[in-house]
């Protein structure tokens, strides 16, 4: 018998169909005369925003992702990659997104649209090559990388004045570009509101996030999985936005009438980086032992924006900017000191600063344990997991570590991780529940 009532989530029909008109609205930019751009999901999307209403964008990781969920189409579109030379131990994503241009096909039907231009910016080691490699590819489309590797933000390092100045004279460099590259006159008003779009978005996700620390916990990761990734498709749209404050409202109703994601819950964990997404049944095996993953500082923190108290070890939502920018200078500034504060930003600098943000997830969300992924399809968000796996047990919480990819599902192995979770399930002293 249940311990908790659960119901489903009334809005997730509508989270789906925000991302499938995200995808069509690229896919048909041209057919309504609008213009495709394509960029990271770090990148500052509310820039091109200012080109007009009918500019429409593909982020990458985002789509590698999708590219992972379909394992036929994922294999080919690595098998294709591969053939053109492209070693396997580069970033899945990457390697799934190159793999969708080389076969000419798009994950979501018909052949792969070619962007106008390539909008984006630079901090992992893949970055500015994955779209070097994909203006070659299709034949030299025209591209803009800012470079945001100043270094880590408060609580870690200082983001100076020079700092902010530097990141974001690039971003005002880069719409000049922008209305030379595309021939638009550029909308400063646009931009300033795609800026507050971006804000909100991005400031709402960690105060759903922080929603979760209740128990029982109203969400799942696997179905924060499909949440989260709104803001990384375009946390500049409005319409982004505009769901997360309903998502936010429909959760805390959640919370305060004791809605479950997991109806039996009994312990709490936390998973690490991207997921092997094509395996996501992985979360649902927990549920038969009433485990629940809350989260992780990836589901976070990828786009939620974030303070951390090292003295305190709490992890709280970032306020949102006292005040609503009013020229394209101040907006550039203010959207480069929010990004920059990115705690996924910070552990590019040194391990020890995800270990200290994990360890305050771990005692503010009441974890039993943590899941780390040894995710051999991701250089720069797996760099010093072993370190972390460390400090997070010198700091008492159990850790199971598993081997996989996230983009590549020929490198994970179902069972022999479904294996390790009962080993691990047998360390917590969680035994199956009765369904």
């Amino acid at each position: 018998m249940a311990k908790y009532p659960t119901e489903t989530l009334l809005s997730w029909s509508k989270a789906k169909e925000i991302r499938e008109t995200y995808y069509k609205n690229y896919a048909a930019a041209h057919d309504k005369g609008g213009i495709r751009w394509v960029g990271g999901a770090w990148t500052f999307d509310a820039v091109p925003a200012g080109l007009g209403g009918d500019v429409y964008s593909l982020t990458s990781e985002p789509y590698g992702a999708s590219c992972a969920f379909n394992k036929d189409f994922s294999t080919r579109a690595m098998e294709a990659a591969e053939t053109a030379g492209y070693a396997r131990d580069l970033c899945a994503y990457m390697r799934n997104y190159w793999g969708s241009i080389l076969m000419n096909e798009y994950a979501f039907g018909g052949p792969f649209p070619k962007p106008d231009f390539i909008w984006q910016d630079h901090i992992c080691c893949s970055h500015a090559k994955w779209y070097q490699v994909v203006s070659e590819l299709e034949g030299g489309i025209p591209m803009f990388c800012v470079d945001v590797a100043v270094g880590p933000a408060e609580p870690f390092g200082t983001l100076t004045e020079a700092k902010i100045d530097y990141v974001a004279g690039q971003i005002l460099d880069g719409i000049e570009w922008l209305e030379k590259t595309t021939g638009r006159t550029y909308d400063d008003e646009l931009f300033i509101e795609a800026c507050w779009n971006d804000f909100r978005s991005t400031s709402k996700w960690a105060q759903v996030c922080e929603l979760n620390k209740a128990v029982p916990a109203p969400l799942d990761e696997k179905t924060m999985y499909s949440l989260y990734v709104l803001a990384t498709l375009q946390k500049s749209w409005g319409v982004v936005a505009d769901y997360y404050d309903e998502l936010y409202d429909e959760v805390k109703d959640r919370v305060e009438r004791g809605i479950a994601a997991v109806p039996n819950e009994q312990a709490r964990v936390m998973s690490d980086t991207q997921p092997p997404w094509s395996a996501l049944k992985l979360f649902r095996y927990l549920e038969q032992y009433g485990v629940v993953s809350v989260g992780s500082l990836y589901t976070f923190g990828l786009e939620g924006m974030w303070d951390f108290d090292p003295a305190t070890g709490d992890l709280v939502p970032r306020p949102m900017p006292a005040k609503k920018p009013t020229t394209r200078e101040e907006a550039a500034r203010e959207l480069v000191r929010w990004h920059l504060h990115k705690p996924e930003y910070q552990h590019f600098y040194d391990c020890d600063y995800k270990s200290q943000m994990m360890i305050a997830i771990c005692k503010n969300w009441g974890l039993s344990g943590v899941m780390l992924h040894y995710n051999r399809g991701c250089e720069g968000l797996s760099l010093g997991i072993a370190e972390n796996r460390l400090a997070i047990q010198e700091a008492g919480y159990p850790v199971m570590t598993f081997e996989g990819n996230m983009g590549d599902e020929r490198e994970f192995d179902l069972g022999r991780t479904m294996q390790r979770v009962d080993a691990f399930m047998e360390t917590l002293g969680v035994k199956k529940v009765a369904a």
